[in-house]
C-alpha cells in the first residue's frame, strides 16, 4: 500500500497530506518517543482513546490547539485509527497544559470547510485543504 490515493486513512474531506512512508515512520519511531516526552515538550500532547475493535486503551501524541471549550486537531495524516476510534466512541480524553480534561461532540470539519469556533491556525489549516478533529471540552 504505497499511494495515498488508496490508503484507508485518505476520506472524504480528510485528505493525507504527509506521505505513506512518513506516516509509517511516524507510527513507528517517532510516537513511541513523543508519548514519554509530550509532558516536557511543549506543542505536544496525549489525546487518550479506546479501541472501537479491540476496547485496548491507546495514547497518540497530537498537536492540540484551544479556543474556549472547543479544541481542535489538524488532521495532516488524514482520518487515521485514534480519529475513528474517538468518533466511535464519542469521547476521548487529552492533556491541555497540565489538566487532563475530557472531550465530547466529536466531529470533523472537512478540508476546504470554515468554522469561526475554531482556533485561529485550524481555521487557516481547514480553509486550505486539511481535514480538523474538533470536540468540546466536558
Amino acid at each position: 500500500m504505497g499511494s495515498m490515493a488508496d490508503h484507508p486513512n485518505n476520506a472524504p474531506g480528510v485528505p493525507m497530506r504527509f506521505p505513506v512512508w512518513f506516516e509509517n515512520f511516524q507510527i513507528r519511531y517517532i510516537n513511541p518517543i513523543a508519548v514519554p516526552l509530550a509532558r516536557v515538550m511543549p506543542g505536544i500532547t496525549i489525546i487518550r482513546h479506546r479501541g472501537r475493535k479491540s476496547g485496548r486503551q491507546f495514547e497518540t501524541p497530537v498537536s492540540a490547539y484551544r479556543k474556549g471549550d472547543t479544541v481542535a486537531i489538524m488532521l495532516g495524516h488524514g482520518k487515521t485509527n485514534w480519529v475513528k476510534n474517538i468518533l466511535a466512541a464519542g469521547e476521548a480524553d487529552i492533556r491541555l497544559g497540565r489538566r487532563d480534561v475530557h472531550l465530547v461532540n466529536p466531529r470533523i470539519v472537512p478540508a476546504g470547510g470554515d468554522d469561526p469556533s475554531l482556533p485561529r491556525i485550524a481555521r487557516m489549516a481547514a480553509r486550505r485543504g486539511v481535514g480538523v478533529f474538533v470536540a468540546h471540552v466536558a
